[in-house]
């Protein structure tokens, strides 16, 4: 049986570009029985599959994320902030409870000059009583406000751990991207250059060079932007953890293991019972009883006590002096006729009436906001355990069988190069659903609070539009090339 002349070529191209790859492999290993490499390489070329970790091995210096969530706490300046409201709501509570300060002064009464003299002159001492224990109910109310102050920090460290964790992650999936990106690149230079080889001594037409360039710049493209992609993750990173002028280095981790496992059900209601944003609106609620209990105890009248001493230069009778020290005392009291403080009563009554709902709405939208993200987290893990059980094994033993018709010449060389890529490009997949499904699984397990870089509300702005309520906001995934089925 005769051998087709066009077999024969592409045959010879084959050879030609899975030579060029044989001595590209052995330039990076060890020298040493390279005459049996080249003679196993004209024989069958070896399969080059992708695999994970590469940047990792032997990579000095390497970013841990326990490192990163220890720079995270001592350098984001949100904690801090968190720290400082703190601080502010026990001052504020403190200033609550105190006394009012006396008044001491000066009192003059039918004061004359001259040969005469007489009148009064004298110092007296005020001080206001303040009844019916509305100290101890104003304490109440900013007690609460500290309450809100401390689940806030407690929510913003949840924040800040939460988003250094998720940047750590696409830090991650993006070096792993890089390489893969990387190995496609290089399969489709050295197939251009066999082409190019080819075309040179006659053996292809331009189109199929001219495809082949176009590809290679293609793959070009995707590596200098995902080193872009690599540069903006890493920032993002170091700004979380408060270091903007950390430099640029491999992070260390696993995406294919320890993915976040999470109950679809369960994370629901842990996320709408135990958020930091419900137990906020409930603190608010606590606030609003104090505040009406406060606003029925207003109308209770204090007491203004004022007493001293004067001393009378009036002519007692005939004598020829004064009458000398009198004493003086003043207890007033104002009385709640017209004004008994019941507007702010009924106001402080409708606020606690919002406050009570609040939580409820709270609830609702944690519900709604968890809806979507449970979604995106359920099919990018059921995309990644198809692509690692399923469609990556089958990826590899197509281009392994591909490798193997090659080496019997029933492939041609463009049929194994195009089985390999279909390889690594479903591989970059692979990584991107990883990466998404870390990302949603920890947005999930953190109760969606993902913006380390957001500042601590202040108790008086939780349930204002300042912040979008109390309510976390979840961010977009950075992952704009998560594949879809």
């Amino acid at each position: 049986m005769q051998i087709p002349k066009l077999a024969l070529v592409a045959f010879a191209a084959g050879n030609i570009y899975f030579a060029a790859l044989a001595r590209a492999q052995e330039m990076q290993m060890p020298a040493q029985d390279h005459s049996h490499m080249e003679q196993q390489a004209s024989v069958v070329p070896q399969a080059i599959f992708p695999r994970m970790g590469r940047s990792q091995e032997n990579a000095p210096g390497m970013l841990t994320l326990d490192s990163a969530q220890r720079m995270a706490s001592e350098g984001n300046p949100t904690l801090r902030q968190a720290d400082a409201q703190i601080r502010a709501s026990k001052a504020r509570q403190h200033q609550a409870g105190l006394y009012p300060n006396p008044t001491v002064g000066y009192i003059g009464d039918e004061i004359r000059g001259g040969s005469v003299g007489g009148g009064k002159q004298g110092f007296f001492l005020q001080q206001t009583i303040v009844t019916g224990g509305k100290l101890s109910l104003s304490e109440a109310v900013y007690a609460k406000d500290l309450r809100v102050a401390e689940i806030e920090a407690q929510e913003q460290k949840l924040r800040v751990e939460n988003a250094v964790k998720t940047a750590y992650y696409r830090v991650l999936a993006a070096q792993e991207l890089l390489d893969a990106r990387r190995d496609l690149a290089k399969i489709e230079q050295q197939y251009t250059e066999t082409q190019r080889r080819l075309y040179n001594t006659g053996q292809t037409d331009e189109t199929e060079l001219l495809d082949a360039e176009i590809n290679t710049q293609r793959m070009g493209l995707q590596v200098r932007m995902q080193e872009n992609s690599l540069r903006e993750e890493w920032r993002s990173l170091a700004a979380l953890m408060g270091r903007p002028d950390l430099p640029q280095t491999i992070v260390s981790g696993d995406l294919e293991h320890g993915w976040p496992e999470l109950d679809e059900n369960q994370i629901v209601e842990e996320i709408s019972g135990k958020s930091p944003a419900v137990r906020i609106a409930e603190a608010g609620n606590l606030r609003a009883q104090s505040e009406i209990a406060q606003a029925k105890r207003l109308y209770i009248p204090d007491l203004q006590l004022r007493g001293g001493m004067e001393y009378n230069n009036d002519l007692l009778g005939t004598a020829a002096h004064s009458k000398g020290w009198e004493g003086l005392a003043e207890v007033s009291v104002q009385v709640p006729l017209f004004n008994r403080n019941q507007g702010n009563v009924a106001a402080a009554a409708a606020e606690l009436d919002r406050a009570a709902l609040e939580k409820r709405r709270i609830e609702l939208t944690l519900r709604s906001r968890a809806a979507s993200v449970i979604d995106e987290y359920s099919s990018a893990k059921l995309m990644a355990i198809e692509y690692r059980d399923e469609i990556l094994p089958r990826a590899k033993k197509s281009y392994s069988l591909m490798l193997q018709k090659y080496g019997e010449m029933l492939a041609s060389a463009p049929r194994v190069v195009e089985s390999q890529r279909k390889l690594y490009e479903l591989q970059t997949q692979y990584i991107l659903a990883l990466e998404t499904v870390w990302s949603t699984g920890i947005d999930l397990q953190g109760y969606l609070l993902t913006d380390g870089l957001e500042a601590p509300a202040r108790p008086g702005d939780v349930d204002r539009p300042v912040r979008e309520t109390n309510v976390p906001e979840r961010l977009a995934s950075p992952s704009q090339n998560f594949p879809r089925p």
